[in-house]
């Protein structure tokens, strides 16, 4: 555990995953004060947890003295709701994506900038420790390079996302999977997408053109009834198979399958203590506010693809 008594935060929008952002932070020792639109939300997280609620961000922020939130509400109020407190002079973790369009993000970006304050984004993956043995693996060169990444997302929709579709949602997790993984922007998006269950797209192919002839294939939907993480990456001298959810990862080479032991880890915990360490200025940002933008502008990319069905060239 590390030292974070000096570290105070807020958590803006404690439904769905923000409750979660509560329970971490509050077992950390940081949890200062919390907002929720929904009057007896808040009621219910005060008395659990101990901590000054409001139903409004203003509120908060005028009467608490804080060092950093987060932001766990709706995609679409991602940019509001990041303009008042980084203006706040507040450093600020967005929920994935970091808003809803790139343009959005360029602006969060300056401002950040101009109020030398933390901006980044919850790109959970980057904390698996499943993730993190792939990411060693191929910095040794025990399985050699990786050439093509293939993800797996699938669930079935639950109503609770209405803002955006699973491109936005879900696949953005494996968007920045793959940048973080080939350590490279692609070059080129061609998307596949349509909906059958919710308001907006709930199924997707995407494939992500790289330098060198890097591919990643994403397939996401909220179609399939059993809920699947998986990653399968071939490279030059082997494949890594994982799941994102058991945090198991397995290793086919020349030599035969290695399934590595390791403990379960909550990324969640993992991430939100960087947050912290980078706050108290220890660390700098594992997922930088540049790599938050850049995983909205290939989802944009990604989104523009499907509705025209040809492919889009990117400088990112």
């Amino acid at each position: 555990m590390i030292d974070v008594s000096n570290v105070k935060i807020g958590v803006i929008g404690v439904g769905g995953w923000g409750k979660n952002h509560l329970r971490v932070l509050n077992e950390l020792g940081c949890l200062t004060a919390f907002c929720d639109v929904n009057a007896d939300r808040v009621k219910m997280y005060e008395k659990k947890y101990g901590v000054k609620g409001y139903c409004s961000v203003d509120e908060m922020l005028q009467k608490e003295s804080l060092n950093a939130v987060t932001v766990c509400t709706p995609t679409i109020t991602h940019s509001e709701i990041s303009k008042k407190t980084l203006n706040a002079g507040l450093h600020t973790f967005v929920e994935k994506p970091l808003t809803l369009s790139s343009k959005d993000g360029e602006e969060l970006l300056e401002i950040a900038e101009k109020q030398g304050v933390i901006l980044t984004a919850g790109y959970i993956e980057r904390f698996n420790p499943a993730i993190s043995t792939l990411k060693d693996l191929i910095l040794s060169g025990k399985i050699g390079e990786p050439l093509l990444l293939e993800f797996h997302r699938e669930s079935k929709w639950l109503g609770n996302v209405r803002d955006v579709g699973i491109i936005l949602d879900t696949a953005v997790h494996d968007i920045d999977t793959a940048r973080w993984i080939f350590n490279l922007e692609p070059k080129v998006v061609f998307a596949r997408t349509g909906h059958i269950i919710s308001p907006n797209e709930d199924f997707a192919a995407i494939i992500l053109g790289f330098d060198q002839k890097k591919t990643a294939f994403i397939a996401s939907n909220w179609v399939t009834p059993k809920k699947v993480r998986r990653l399968v990456t071939v490279c030059t001298g082997g494949i890594a198979t994982i799941d994102f959810i058991t945090q198991e990862i397995q290793i086919d080479d020349a030599e035969g399958t290695i399934i590595p032991r390791k403990e379960w880890k909550e990324p969640l915990l993992l991430e939100l203590k960087h947050f912290i360490e980078c706050v108290e200025g220890k660390q700098t940002p594992i997922v930088s506010a540049v790599d938050a933008l850049n995983n909205t502008k290939v989802a944009e990319a990604a989104l523009i693809s499907s509705r025209h069905g040809v492919p889009i060239y990117l400088e990112l």
